[in-house]
């Protein structure tokens, strides 16, 4: 409850910063090395509230959720421990303009979303979380690069990096291409359906996947000076639509075909801002975080239901069974269609408009195809797992708990796109004949989901993402053997035997019994002794 009235508390001030127009910079210098400061600035602008306070509805209703979903978990406050560590890093990531300290929101949500994955501690869970920590980890050597790359500017506030720099604006794209999970990186974000679905509600919705898309937005004044990249990333994020799509069409886990609609819509968002409008891929993500949200939590209703069961062909009858569930993911699943008036409607309407007005027609045809497929595949969910017949023993286990949660989201998933569309666009006149984009794509859905219905289910291709999983799995593993020599030549070489740590890890290791009795005062006098030489240091600088 505490994080839904935080949500609602930002709100209010975010509203108040958009009609006032002020964004406040709080700065603290950390340290001075030669004419570079080193800051840890916090800001407070419209987005960034907005972003915290929809990050804040739905941590808080997803918390809510799994206190009943996880409660004959034992380690349920453990649980709940690191879902809000984890809300706390996505926050740190938007409210932290600075590449440097921006890195302890970052690699926050990658360490603590690797530890959620892992959560049930089996086979799987555990391949799934070393895909999800590898991709994740050249995300973050990007960012590093791109640390030592912008040295040169003399300061890594993204606020003011003006000077044009194609390499900075690569590693910053391939960085957000790895936490958004867009191809070639894509394998890991529907294996990390092995996580909690509470997990995945948070992690698919508003926090660890919309990281990338928020990072390029906060950095689109930067990189909008290399247009060829922002070309690469319209083709790549439109393949990324096209492959979700077809795969979710011949998918039959249940929070799978959720997962790689996340992975499509992170493709609208990504080609959104590749297309120059960044406060539109912000629009979509604000509307889409709210109904991925609420899908999630329906699954997690129906496998609650339905004795841990996530093959939709065994799910048939959940209309019968579990009418409130039902409602609100119907409620989802046509605003993830956009169909008119839902809160999907207004942003990916607007952005098949832009497209419109892009000169490359082929990028139009794959993406009016994708979108059309996420027609398919949310029609094939409802008619196989919710208004086909009773199939498992009936049990009606639909308890409050568990509908809450929903109702608040699906509210949200109703109005919300009309909310902030009368905000910050407004609203003119028209004839509702010159909107029939989002309707003909409907239609064009259901054609294509025929189709595909057709379709030989055995297609490896289609239905393994391209074979992207095995791509980043089988294919690395087979590479990094041939690596040995060259980790033992410079990882494990003289330098790291002769270094600071080989050499304390020695000390330690020798001495640990006259040092354990020790240890704790030795650490006190070592923190005292660096603060007295900092407060000599300032008042020496003052003097």
């Amino acid at each position: 409850m505490t994080l839904i009235f935080l949500g609602f508390t930002s709100c209010l001030i975010s509203l108040f910063f958009l009609q006032t127009g002020n964004v406040i910079i709080l700065e603290w210098e950390l340290l001075t090395i030669s004419s570079t400061s080193i800051t840890l600035p916090f800001i407070l602008d419209p987005i960034g509230i907005t972003f915290s306070s929809v990050v804040s509805l739905i941590s808080g209703s997803v918390l809510r959720f799994s206190s009943h979903y996880m409660g004959a978990d034992p380690l349920n406050e453990r649980f709940k421990l690191m879902v809000l560590m984890f809300v706390a890093s996505m926050n740190l990531l938007i409210f932290i303009p600075n590449l440097i300290c921006l890195l302890l929101g970052w690699d926050g949500l990658g360490v603590i979303s690797f530890a959620l994955v892992i959560y049930y501690q089996n086979s799987k869970a555990l391949g799934a979380g070393m895909i999800t920590a590898l991709s994740n980890r050249i995300g973050d050597l990007m960012i590093l690069v791109a640390i030592a790359l912008t040295l040169s500017q003399g300061h890594w506030n993204i606020l003011a990096m003006w000077t044009h720099s194609p390499w900075i604006s690569l590693c910053i794209i391939i960085a957000a291409m790895t936490k958004s999970a867009q191809m070639p990186f894509s394998a890991w974000l529907p294996a990390a359906m092995a996580a909690p679905t509470p997990v995945s509600a948070l992690v698919h919705s508003s926090t660890l996947v919309t990281a990338g898309v928020f990072l390029l937005i906060r950095f689109f004044y930067f990189i909008v000076q290399t247009p060829y990249l922002l070309n690469f990333l319209l083709i790549i994020s439109v393949m990324t639509c096209l492959m979700a799509g077809l795969s979710a069409n011949l998918e039959n886990d249940l929070k799978k075909i959720i997962a790689l609609s996340t992975l499509s819509q992170l493709g609208v968002m990504m080609s959104s801002i590749a297309l120059h409008l960044p406060l539109l891929a912000l629009y979509h993500l604000f509307t889409h975080a709210m109904f991925k949200a609420l899908l999630f939590l329906c699954a997690g209703s129906m496998i609650y239901s339905k004795v841990d069961t996530q093959d939709i062909r065994s799910l048939s009858g959940t209309w019968y069974t579990l009418p409130v569930t039902t409602a609100h993911l119907n409620i989802a699943n046509l605003s993830l269609c956009g169909a008119p008036f839902l809160s999907g409607f207004y942003s990916k309407d607007l952005i098949l408009e832009a497209f419109l007005s892009f000169n490359n027609f082929t990028t139009l045809i794959a993406m009016s195809i994708a979108t059309g497929l996420t027609v398919a595949y949310s029609l094939r969910l409802s008619l196989i797992a919710l208004w086909g017949t009773v199939k498992m023993p009936l049990m009606n286990i639909e308890e409050k708990k568990l509908t809450n949660p929903m109702t608040l989201l699906s509210f949200f998933a109703v109005v919300q796109g009309y909310l902030l569309h009368k905000l910050f666009l407004g609203f003119d006149a028209f004839w509702f004949a010159e909107k029939t984009m989002i309707p003909f794509m409907i239609l064009m859905g259901i054609y294509l989901g025929s189709i595909l219905y057709k379709y030989p289910k055995n297609s490896s291709f289609l239905r393994t993402m391209w074979n992207m999983p095995e791509i980043s799995s089988q294919k690395v593993m087979s590479f990094l053997p041939k690596t040995t020599p060259m980790i033992k030549s410079l990882d494990q070489g003289w330098l790291e035997i002769s270094s600071f740590k080989s050499s304390f890890k020695k000390t330690m290791t020798t001495h640990y019994k006259y040092w354990s009795p020790h240890l704790s005062m030795q650490i006190f006098l070592s923190i005292v002794s660096v603060l007295i030489t900092y407060l000599l240091y300032m008042l020496f600088m003052h003097i």
